[in-house]
This record gives C-alpha cells, structure tokens and sequence, in this order.
C-alpha cells in the first residue's frame, strides 16, 4: 500500500526523515516494501526580481532582463517568454542548475540539461527564467511563472512553494500490509502507529456526525435483506453539486499514491477511503429509482455491467445494492454504470457500509476483480467507522462542490459490533517481552493507537480493544502490540539463556541433499526456487506422461479457494517454474542456463498416503540444460549443451548417492523425441527421466536453443542411496549486467596471462569477470607485434551507468598502456 509522506505529516508532526520513519514502521510490523521520492528536483532554482527589460537587438522574440538575484549585483538572462515585464518576481534557475527541458531530437520526451552561461544572437545569458512546466509543476507553457508581489529575491524556489502551502516534493513509502492488519490500509492507521513510535499526539479532522433521521431520511430509504451480509448502512446527501476538476491540493494527494483524478466527487470518495480506511460509494441521487436502496442477493446468475463498462456474469447469491427497480453495485466490490456520477449529476447519495469480508472476498473472486475497496472490505473495515467516513465525505463534497448537505443521515445498522475488554497482567508482558515496561509507557502507547486503558490493582491494565483492531482477541495481542510499539530493539539480550541437553544430529537425507547441492555447483549448475502454485491449464499440461518417462499422471490437485487463477493448482512437475527462471534470465542476455531445483511435487492418487487421504506430495530433484556450456573464448565456440551433457551429469549424481543397477529404458512415443527420452528405474522402482524438452513448449517460453531435464524422485533416491554426507550456493544477481570489449596491440612475447591478472585488479568491485576471446597475428601486425581482445562483464547489485563502466575501460586500458606497453587497435 502507497502512503504519501507529506499526507501522513497532515495527522501526525513527527521529525523523521522519510528513510527513518519507513525503518521505525519496518520495526513495527508495518515492513517497507519501497520508497520512492517523488516531484521535481528544484536545487539552484531561486526568487529573482525583474529589474529592466530591454529589446534584444539580433532577435525580434527575445528580451533582454537585468534580474536580481538576492545577491547586490543584477545578472543578464535572455527571455523569450512573451509574458516578461517589469517588475515581475519569477522563478530562476541559475547557472549549474540542471532541468528536465524537452529533447530536441524528440520533443514529446524529456532530457536532464545543466544550464551553463551563454551567449543568445550575441548577449550573454546567465541563467533561464522559467515557466511551469520547466520546473516540473504542470504541462503550462504559455509564458514564464510570474509569483506573488512580495516573493522575495534570492529565497531558494522550493522554499518559497513551501511558504505558499504548495507541496512540490514528496515521498512514497510502499508498505507491506500483513492480511491481521486492515487498520493500517489507511493514512489514518498508519499515523497511529508513528504517532505512538514518536511520542506524538493523532490529528484527526474534525467532522460533524449528523444524528440519525432528519430531512435525508425524509429523502431515500434503506433497507438491508440480508443483515450477515451488510451489517451496517450509512447514507447521506448533498444536493447542488458542481461537478470540477478537483483542486490541486486533492490531485497532488491521489497522484502521490498511484491514482488518478477523475472529478471533485470521485476524488473525494478515492481521499476520504486512503485517509480512514472505509470505501465510499457515490450515486447520481437521481438515478436512484424510487429514492431506495435494498441491500439483497442475487437469486440467480446474470450479467450486470460496472462503472468501467464491462458486462460482468454474477453468480447466485453475490450481494449486490439495488433501487427499487434494479441493481445499481455490486456490494463491496464496484458501482454499476447506471447509477454513476457524471458531469450532469447535482444531487449526490453517498454509500458508507460495512460488509461481511467472506462475502465481499467471494464476490470478488468470481468476478476476477479486486479492487481498493474489496482490498479493504476483505481484510475487515472499522465496523464502527461508517458515520464518520460519510459525514467527512459529505462535508469536502459540499466544500468542492459547492453542495449542500441534507441535514441527517440514513444508519441501518441491524448488527452491532461491541468493543472487545480484555485485561493485561504486567507480569505476564514482563515474562513475554524480556524486560519490564513501565505501566504508564505501557498505557501510552495503547492509548496512542486507539485502545482505552484503565488502571486496575494488582498490576493489571484493563484495555477496551478499538473496533478497527480485530486481530486483538486475547491478552498474548496486546502484548504483541506493546512489544511491537516499545521496539524490539530497545529489549536488551539476556545475559544468559538455557540450552537443551542434546547433540543436534543431521538427518541421512539432508546430509545427501548437500553432497548433491555441491556437485551440482562444481558441474556449474545453479539452484533455483520456484512456486509451489500454477494454473490450473498450466499444471495439467506439464502433468503429461510424455513428459515424466510414460509415466501417466494422476489427477492435478486443485485449489478449493485460489488466490488468483495464477495460482489455482499445486504442481504436478518441477519443469514449468524452471522454464519460467530460463526464460527471465533468457530475456535477460543469459544463453548458458545450468539449473537444478529441490522441491515438492503434488498429485491426487486412489492409494493411502501419509498425509491428506486422496492425495500424495513427493520431493523431486529437476536438473535443465539449455545453450552454450560457457561464456565467450578467444580460441573456440562455445559447444551448446545437449542430452548427453545432461545425462552424464545424472550418471555422476547417482555415482555420487552410490546407486548402482539403474536401468535405462528409452521411450519411442513421440517421434520428435525419439531415444532422447530415456526412463530410469531400479528394479520396480521408477526414479524419473532424462530428457529433451518438446520444441513446442520450448518455443512458448522463448528459449533459443533446445532444453534438455531431468527429473527425479528425490525421496526414492533417498531411501534406495547408500548414505554418504556434504556446501551452499549464491543467488544470481536480478541486476544486468553489462558486457565490453577491448582490443590492444602487444609485443608478440607478452603473455597473456599478467594482463588478466591485473585488469581483474584495477576493474575492481564492478568488474565479474574478464576473459580473452580473440589472438591475432598477421602481416598488419608486424612481425613482432599480435592484437590480444578482451571480454569485460560488470555487474553490481545496482543498475550500472554507463559513466560508470567508460571509467573503468578508460583505466583498464591507461594500465595495458602503463605496464605492457600495449596500444589500443583500431
């Protein structure tokens, strides 16, 4: 979830650095997953005061502008915005400065350019005036920015916005929320916990909540069919509603997040559900049939169509609000696109609900549509927050909008959900967390986040659990919470610990599992990890029996409630995650891919089995061939791996788990396989098969050369190996790398072997690996001289620059120049 730095400063005035803030909310359970600043970079732009303007003499466009920087002396800067005069108080990136100014080349994108003085038709410029969509606030470009009459001179420019109360600046903090934690998929929740991390009190907005009735009850009617469903339904209205752009203050804040803006009213709904956390809905009041909403569901399946005007088919009993002639959204999920907001709509209904999550999280599944209120309405909303959210909605509607709020609001709350009481003994927290907290720190940061906290005798605190906080069930909760808010850094080690009286011992197989890991590392293959979960097509067409040695598959497992259709059935096969690895690392410039993979493989049977009846998992072993057997040489090509490559690879891992009297079995199925298929087996055990990959499905995944695997059954291997025991592996970089050439002359009784050894030296920590690839001696050489070429591969846990790699060809070669003498060929 996206939270913007500067809206969380709106309810709490903390003094974190952004990077500082993220890392106190990763200690507290709230892990950062990214951050990213965001707005223009404004270093160098400063207030500058127009002195005189004067015509230049060479260019009927352009002026001439003695402009004051602050500084006593006027500078000249070269202006040819229509709009300069005067008197005026621009914006001025000086000299230094660098812009994103549209590329010459290619006018619709954008270049960083470092302004430098200069001479325009002859005058000196030091310095650009500048309008808006140079600096990075907006697309306008009619004229140069013209600020306010009191600007002062030489007042850095992001100041000077600051002061105006313009954000131009901001940081996205990405935060991984846990599924126990729905109170924190809001600005709002998260400024609870920084709130109780800094020591500093919440702002929450003020809001009028309306009592129940009045004129809006007079004016819409609800009712709610099915109470387990929808157990509460709060509706208000504004009437005379303009319907605008938003202001800026509004866009910024949706821009910052990831959305975008819409209209006054759409904004307004998307604002209010990032601030509190509560989805909103608003209708076109007027296309409310009868001025009536019926919360009910679906007696059959049928289509309906959503706000972004796809037909939709609704499964019976999908909850669904309707008027009194037809369904208008789908509860929880997406409004219909009958009922929408439009530029013509006045009268507003604004929708504030709570809906049960295992309805909402069902509804959405079926529909293949999740959406920031199902993600909301399926972790479980605030039940108690419904009033609020609309009463804060409908007041900044009727402040954008120039409405007018109905007094009242509709509340049908038919289920009421009680604040949970649950007492916490001090000594128990004090047992739990490792050191003693004061009672009153205790209560503070409780009290911080929303709990109320009353002191009882005996060391005991009795907590009323806030209704957003659903996660809390017992004493063991809240503690969690103290210890999460007081910091788990702040909790000293112990000075001593008890240690059990045994001799840990390990395991046959995991000590064959590490024998296998080496060999596997020194053969140069690398391990990978992928997901347990395909879908379901996916996982049916890798379960072929051509593909497993003849053997016919049983059943795919399938999932009862999958996450996504990504991730609806369990594997049959290690083969389709490996694919998906070559293929990245394929479109990643990797020709030589060696991987092998431990994992779990999944299948339903008739048989009994250890685990679920009806079903079986075994431990399988997948190793993949796949082109070139190295990288580039100077004296050869690289041979492409091929199906004995592989299986002498097997040969040696069974030599290795000293497996003898596996018998090899060729399968003749398909033609295109042919004797590239071969069974193994011991005795009436079948342990797997070595085989060439069918090109069809090589060619679904891109790869450029044939793929040759084998898969194994590991637990079988296991349990028929003579026991032997043994190292690890390091994950590849997710970063390209970059690769360069370079060619020197050299006396022909130079080795080569020096030159490597000390440009592996000065090419270090970006420098992987050089190696060379070409040696020529020839007539154009001369008699005593041969070209040696190199090949330079660097990497970093970073995306390199290519200032970066120049540098360091620029130093490899100044040292083959140094200390052997060479010259560059050209």
């Amino acid at each position: 979830m996206n939270v913007s730095y500067n809206w969380l400063r709106q309810y709490v005035h903390h003094d974190l650095s952004p990077a500082d803030l993220a890392d106190q909310l990763t200690m507290a359970g709230l892990e950062l997953e990214e951050l990213t600043p965001i707005g223009p970079a404004l270093d160098g732009v400063v207030v500058g005061h127009v002195l005189e303007t004067a015509p230049h003499p060479n260019a009927d466009k352009l002026t001439l502008c003695q402009v004051d920087l602050g500084s006593g002396d006027p500078v000249q800067i070269v202006c040819g915005a229509p709009n300069v005069a005067t008197g005026q108080n621009v914006p001025v990136a000086t000299v230094g400065t660098t812009l994103l100014l549209p590329d010459r080349k290619h006018p619709g994108e954008k270049v960083p350019v470092t302004l430098k003085k200069a001479k325009l038709r002859g005058e000196v410029s030091t310095g650009m005036i500048c309008a808006e969509d140079e600096l990075g606030l907006s697309d306008d470009h009619a004229g140069i920015m013209v600020l306010a009459a009191d600007a002062p001179a030489g007042q850095p420019f992001a100041d000077y916005l600051q002061a105006q109360g313009r954000e131009v600046t901001d940081t996205v903090i990405d935060l991984n929320i846990t599924p126990n934690r729905p109170d924190a998929t809001s600005h709002l929740g998260v400024a609870r916990d920084v709130a109780a991390l800094s020591g500093t009190a919440l702002q929450r907005p003020d809001v009028a909540i309306p009592e129940a009735g009045g004129a809006a009850a007079e004016q819409v009617t609800i009712r709610i069919e099915d109470p387990s469903g929808c157990h509460r339904y709060v509706g208000m209205i504004v009437r005379g509603v303009t319907i605008r752009e938003s202001p800026a203050w509004l866009q910024q804040r949706l821009t910052a997040i990831g959305l975008r803006p819409r209209n006054n009213v759409v904004d307004v709904t998307n604002y209010v559900m990032h601030e509190c956390g509560q989805p909103l809905h608003a209708f076109d009041y007027d296309q409310i049939a009868g001025q009536t909403i019926i919360v009910r569901r679906t007696a059959d399946t049928h289509s309906f169509t959503t706000l972004d005007s796809t037909e939709r088919p609704l499964p019976a009993g999908t909850l669904m609000i309707c008027d009194a002639e037809r369904e208008v959204a789908v509860a929880g999920v997406m409004g219909g696109e009958n009922s929408e907001v439009t530029d013509d709509t006045t009268n507003i209904l604004i929708e504030s609900a709570y809906f049960d999550p295992s309805s909402i999280r069902k509804a959405a599944k079926a529909l293949g549509l999740q959406t920031d209120a199902s993600y909301r309405f399926e972790r479980g909303v605030d039940p108690a927050g419904q009033a609020w959210a609309a009463a804060r909605t409908a007041q900044l509607i009727a402040e954008l909008g120039g409405g007018e709020i109905v007094p009242g609001m509709v509340d049908e709350h038919p289920m009421v959900t009680e604040p949970r009481t649950l007492d916490l003994r001090l000594a128990r927290s004090h047992q739990l967390i490792g050191v003693e907290i004061d009672p009153d720190t205790v209560a503070r940061l409780l009290t911080a986040i929303g709990f109320t906290v009353v002191h009882k005798a005996d060391g005991v605190l009795r907590c009323t659990v806030p209704t957003y906080r659903p996660d809390v069930e017992r004493e063991v909760d809240i503690i969690e919470e103290v210890a999460r808010l007081y910091g788990y850094d702040n909790i000293p080690e112990p000075k001593s610990m008890p240690l059990p009286h045994l001799i840990p011992h390990e395991r046959a197989e995991d000590g064959l599992q590490r024998t296998v890991r080496g060999l596997l590392a020194g053969l140069g293959l690398r391990e990978v990890y992928t997901n347990s979960m395909l879908p379901a097509a996916t996982a049916t067409a890798f379960n072929a029996a051509l593909l497993h040695g003849g053997e016919a598959g049983d059943a795919v497992v399938e999932t009862l409630n999958p996450i996504s259709q990504e991730m609806a059935a369990l594997r049959p096969s290690l083969l389709p995650g490996a694919l998906k690895v070559m293929q990245h690392n394929s479109n990643h410039g990797q020709e030589s891919l060696r991987t092998y993979e431990f994992g779990h493989v999944f299948h339903r049977t008739g048989g009994s089995t250890p685990y679920v009846p009806g079903y079986a998992e075994h431990a399988a072993l997948l190793l993949t061939l796949s082109g070139p057997q190295h990288g580039k040489r100077w004296q050869d090509d690289a041979p492409v791996a091929d199906f004995f490559d592989l299986k002498g690879i097997v040969e040696r891992l069974l030599a290795a788990l000293r497996l003898e009297g596996v018998q090899e079995t060729p399968i003749y199925e398909a033609a295109a396989v042919a004797a590239y298929h071969l069974r193994l087996e011991k005795g009436k055990h079948y342990l797997g098969c070595i085989a060439a990959l069918p090109q069809a499905l090589a060619a679904t995944h891109d790869l450029k050369h044939p793929v040759y695997y084998a898969e194994l059954n590991w637990d079988l291997l296991v349990k028929l190996a003579a026991r032997k025991r043994m190292p690890t592996y390091a994950p590849i970089s997710r970063y390209p790398v970059v690769e360069r050439d370079l060619a020197v002359v050299v006396p022909k009784t130079q080795a080569a072997g020096p030159m490597l050894a000390k440009l592996r030296q000065v090419g270090r920590p970006l420098l992987q690996e050089v190696t060379v690839f070409d040696l020529y001696e020839g007539d154009r050489m001369g008699a005593d001289q041969k070209s040696i070429a190199f090949a330079f591969t660097f990497g970093a846990d970073r995306t390199l620059k290519d200032k970066e790699v120049d540098k360091r060809m620029q130093t490899a070669l100044r040292t083959l120049e140094r200390e052997f003498g060479a010259t560059l060929r050209t």
